[in-house]
């Protein structure tokens, strides 16, 4: 691993606070990135129906981050997760592939839960 690479962990601690809720469109999305010791974890939420859901940002194509422009993860209509490199497409709240090159496959999840109004890693 070269000095400019950052190592990448594929999970995060239980109770981390994310964002309020409200501050996720619905329908939209939001990336993050929490530093766990010397490693970085990059995930996002999406948010639709009133429903929260928490990815990892990597299509399980060829494990590209979904968006190409930050935070910018969904379909212009909000209806799709869209991979911006590929085209694949997901359910925004199950992360199945619903077409694109990984058809059949799905995003990997990121447990995440929303109480009191804030989202939070679980």
């Amino acid at each position: 691993m070269s000095e400019t690479e950052r190592k990448r962990v594929w999970k995060t601690p239980a109770g981390v606070a994310l964002c309020a809720e409200d501050e996720i469109a619905d329908p939209g999305s939001r990336g993050f990135v929490l530093q766990i010791g010397d490693a970085f974890f990059h995930g996002f939420v999406v948010r639709k129906d009133g429903a929260v859901a928490g990815w990892v940002d990597r299509c399980p194509h060829a494990g590209f981050p979904i968006a190409m422009e930050l935070d910018r993860y969904l379909t212009p209509d909000g209806g799709l997760i869209l991979c911006g490199w590929h085209g694949a497409v997901f359910e925004p709240l199950t992360g199945a592939c619903l077409g694109g090159p990984c058809a059949g496959g799905r995003l990997t999840p990121w447990p995440i839960v929303s109480t009191e109004g804030i989202v939070r890693t679980a």
